[in-house]
């Protein structure tokens, strides 16, 4: 690891403590140490205001064309206390850091230039709170499709007016899929609407447009002029610009700028639209999404339909295999149009926008017929590839080579620098996660506007499983096909889950891979996940009588493939799409029908099974993870820092958490910690495969990790590092702060602190003792050998031990209220050093080489002791086969 600069590379100034760099492909702290970030996106829900989900269709056009709702209460609540419980969760999860999405529309829902400052100010709270817990936060400017109005999220409803045309006759063109209109405007079905269809709207009319206005209007829409601004102009600048107003609020905030918020995504799963087209007649294979499902247009047909022509189209079905086609089907919109009546703007001014729009544009007449595309009357495409080359070769000599669009380089690439310039403005030291689309290999970028503040921020998802919610026994490498690795998809195909799980990690590999073409920057996955609602909702007790109801284990195997291929030589930083507060089984993230999210209210234990526990009767807010602190032999008191704990208290409100109904249809007692009577009850309450996403990960290294092997079934974890004479840690004194960082910084920091440790995270729901259990634990049929199943005997082991450990938790976030009680029952194995255990944090102090000396390769291994844990819920689930192996303990299941 690089020495890391003494003064901002963005700023010329000498950073704080906490600062987080970007050096070396890595994140790292003022120590020196490599920091690793695992955390989660809060909220998919936060796409629309609170009380309208997707599929709502009641005053859903009347309320957009009033200007819209306030997007207050979004991601979390924090008028009913409910947000504390839910970052006490994230927190206790092992979560260091939130993607948090706003979407345009909620900046800016009322008009061009009217923002609405009280959700602003709302979310400075909402910021405010997250670093009470002790989260770092990286904005998301988050959209899909284009907007809400337009079947996805994002930009508010007058964009659409905007750009000319009538959103409601976008389902009777086919011009997009809306959740609230499926299958029929008049005859809305929204529960019936299939899984992933929303994903098809790329490759619609409306969508396809919207994007090509935004990213290319100047060269393919040059007639297209709103307030003397070409259409191109005019959205980027009002999109910019809204955001640039919450982060000059983040900033005059004066405490959540690199303390808390380090730093801004780009805009999300940005989309090509129709640049890069090589025929409107055509779909192409490596254009936007090419799911196929349903009545799918090719361009061409989509430009007719727009213009009230019925088509007969191809109609597609999705199965295990792949999209499939199944005949044809005609669409007829009956003359409706998605443009604008041209009597909606009398003399070209808009009634309630107030914008004059440019005489050469017509309104009610397509716009790409009027810049020369197709014939209106005949329905025939003159110029089929318009979009495949930039509009000066209509002028090139015909012996000239003309290029074709590269849309990342020629439109994408200028968007993100005048994006970065904009927030660098309000947030100077800020980390920019550079995302161009989806699996898109990102440009070069100039480095005035890197400015050694960045990383790459990639989104990877298992499409087989998210599509067919199903987990497979088989897979294929789809990026690879994408960045043609094969000549035909036979070669792509894996078959076997050792198979798919080191196809996954290839994949995310391939990704990290990127990251140099920007320079020598850490990689974020910004989203990854799986779908919770496999083979019919199985797992919510809607098939088979009820008999799977809480058995997620197809989802923790899907899941856990996935956050498995960023472990390994990986050693990938992530945030989980996503945690829904509101999340419900009937609608999922209310959201299209996604359902996503790690937790759901409706998920929460009957009232029945939660009266199980003796004794401990204090459950007050103080006693949450509280625990006594306890050291291994070899360890003597040190006082290492932790940029990740917060220097504030905890201000905890007894929530009030909407549930679902229980057995006995009364709602959950959720008004406060009182539901639960422990940590790990906490912990697993309500949440979805939570094994696999709770998982054992370093913090913070001093070194690189160069492997990490976490193996659920036997709850073990390894890690190798790798230390070099440049690793020595930097040991930080209140002389390192900065003279105008604020007086919490340098208290914070003791003036002779012990050398810092490599931090790593102990889930208690894989490592709790059985006492912290308590009654949820089987203790008898499904209970394991009490032997960790440990081999390290190929490894110098120099200091071991596997006393059961009591550790506490000084982090000042909640669950402070629920105690750890009996600590973690952790065996710790290293090849050298020493450790501590400090409530979930395991310290590990190593030799460093000094300068001359080779580099070396540390070992530690934590397994439980007694074996994972069983609960009663895991028997409940587990088949004849299982519990007959369980009862063998020479038998397994292949």
């Amino acid at each position: 690891m690089p020495k890391i600069p003494a003064v901002s590379p963005a700023t010329g100034e000498r950073p704080p403590p906490d600062f987080v760099h970007t050096v070396d492909g890595n994140f790292v702290d003022s120590h020196g140490r490599t920091l690793l970030f695992r955390g989660v996106n809060l909220s998919g829900s936060a796409k629309a205001p609170v009380g309208e989900p997707s599929y709502l269709l009641n005053g859903f056009w009347e309320n957009a064309e009033a200007g819209g709702n306030s997007f207050i209460s979004r991601p979390l609540n924090l008028d009913d206390g409910s947000a504390d419980i839910h970052l006490a969760r994230l927190r206790g999860w092992g979560f260091n850091i939130l993607r948090y999405p706003v979407t345009w529309e909620a900046l800016e829902h009322e008009g061009p230039g009217v923002y609405d400052f009280d959700f602003m100010d709302y979310t400075i709270r909402v910021l405010r709170k997250c670093k009470e817990y002790g989260f770092k936060v990286y904005m998301d400017p988050h959209q899909d499709i284009w907007s809400r109005y337009c079947g996805g999220s994002g930009a508010p409803y007058w964009t659409l007016e905007a750009c000319g045309m009538n959103p409601r006759n976008f389902t009777a063109t086919q011009s997009t899929i809306l959740h609230n209109e499926y299958p029929l405007a008049h005859q809305p079905d929204p529960a019936s609407i299939p899984a992933m269809t929303w994903s098809t709207n790329y490759g619609r009319l409306a969508p396809q447009t919207l994007f090509t206005l935004f990213f290319a209007g100047r060269d393919f829409a040059p007639n297209c002029v709103v307030d003397g601004l070409n259409i191109q102009d005019y959205l980027q600048s009002h999109y910019i610009e809204a955001y640039g107003q919450l982060a000059d609020r983040i900033r005059d905030a004066g405490d959540l700028l690199d303390d808390c918020v380090i730093g801004w995504d780009s805009l999300n799963e940005p989309s090509e639209g129709l640049v890069g087209y090589l025929d409107l007649h055509s779909l192409p294979a490596k254009q936007g999404s090419t799911l196929k499902r349903g009545p799918t247009p090719t361009p061409a047909q989509s430009l007719r339909l727009g213009m009230g022509q019925a088509q007969t189209v191809e109609n597609w079905t999705f199965n295990t295999f792949g999209p499939k086609r199944e005949g044809m089907v005609t669409i007829d919109p009956k003359g409706l149009t998605i443009w604008l009546d041209p009597l909606t703007e009398r003399d070209g001014v808009h009634p309630r926008y107030g914008w004059r729009r440019g005489p050469d544009w017509q309104l009610g007449v397509d716009i790409w017929a009027q810049h020369g595309v197709w014939d209106i009357e005949t329905g025939y495409m003159m110029r089929p590839d318009y979009f495949r080359y930039l509009p000066s070769v209509e002028f090139a000599e015909p012996e000239e080579e003309v290029a074709e669009v590269e849309f990342v380089a020629d439109y994408w690439a200028p968007h993100w620098q005048a994006w970065a310039r904009r927030i660098r403005k309000a947030h100077p030291e800020a980390i920019h996660f550079v995302a161009p689309p989806v699996f898109a290999q990102p440009p070069p970028l100039p480095a005035e506007d890197l400015a050694g503040r960045c990383a790459y921020s990639a989104h990877y998802y298992d499409g087989l499983t998210l599509v067919t919610r199903h987990w497979n026994w088989f897979n294929a490498d789809a990026l690879g096909l994408l960045r043609g690795k094969y000549r035909n998809k036979l070669q792509a195909l894996r078959v076997g889950e050792g198979a798919i799980r080191r196809s996954l990690q290839a994949q995310l590999k391939m990704l990290k891979e990127d990251a140099p073409i920007l320079g020598p920057y850490p990689t974020m996955i910004g989203e990854i996940g799986i779908p919770f609602d496999m083979d019919g909702r199985k797992a919510y007790g809607w098939t088979d009588g009820g008999r799977y109801r809480g058995d997620f284990s197809s989802q923790q195997r899907a899941l856990d493939a996935s956050l498995n291929a960023t472990d390994g030589p990986n050693f990938l930083n992530y945030t989980i799409w996503t945690y829904c507060p509101d999340n419900v089984h009937p609608w999922g993230d209310l959201w299209n029908m996604e359902d996503l999210s790690l937790w759901s209210e409706d998920d929460l234990r009957p009232r029945g099974e939660l009266n199980v526990y003796q004794g401990n009767g204090d459950k007050s807010s103080a006693l949450l993870l509280a625990t006594p602190r306890a050291r291994s032999r070899s360890t003597v008191g040190l006082g290492a820092t932790d940029i990740f704990t917060s220097r504030y208290p905890s201000q905890l409100s007894l929530a009030t958490i909407p549930g679902a109904n229980d057995e006995r249809g009364n709602m959950p007692d959720v008004a406060s910690y009182n539901r639960w009577d422990n940590a790990f009850d906490f912990l697993t309450d309500g949440a979805r495969a939570v094994k696999a996403f709770s998982r054992p990960y370093p913090t913070a290294t001093i070194g690189v990790p160069t492997d990490i092997q976490f193996d659920i079934a036997k709850a073990e974890f390894r890690m190798v590092v790798r230390v070099c004479a440049e690793d020595a840690p930097v040991t930080l004194t209140a002389a390192t702060t900065r003279p105008s960082t604020p007086s919490s910084h340098s208290t914070a920091y003791n003036p002779k602190p012990e050398p810092p440790a490599t931090e790593i995270f102990l889930p208690i729901v894989h490592f709790a003792a059985d006492l912290t259990v308590g009654s949820l634990l089987d203790k008898t049929r499904c209970k394991l050998d009490p032997s960790p199943d440990v081999d390290i005997d190929d490894e110098p082991a120099r200091s071991r031990s596997s006393e059961t450990l009591r550790g506490v938790s000084h982090n000042p976030y909640p669950p402070q209220a629920l105690r750890l009680r009996n600590g973690l029952a952790a065996a710790v194995f290293v090849s050298a050093g020493r450790w501590e255990l400090d409530g979930t944090t395991l310290r590990w102090w190593y030799p460093v080489p000094r300068p001359g000396e080779p580099d070396r390769e540390y070992s530690i291994v934590v397994a439980r002791r007694g074996g994972r844990i069983v609960t009663k819920e895991d028997c409940e689930h587990q088949s004849f086969w299982e519990r007959l192996c369980r009862r063998a303990s020479d038998c397994c299941i292949m």
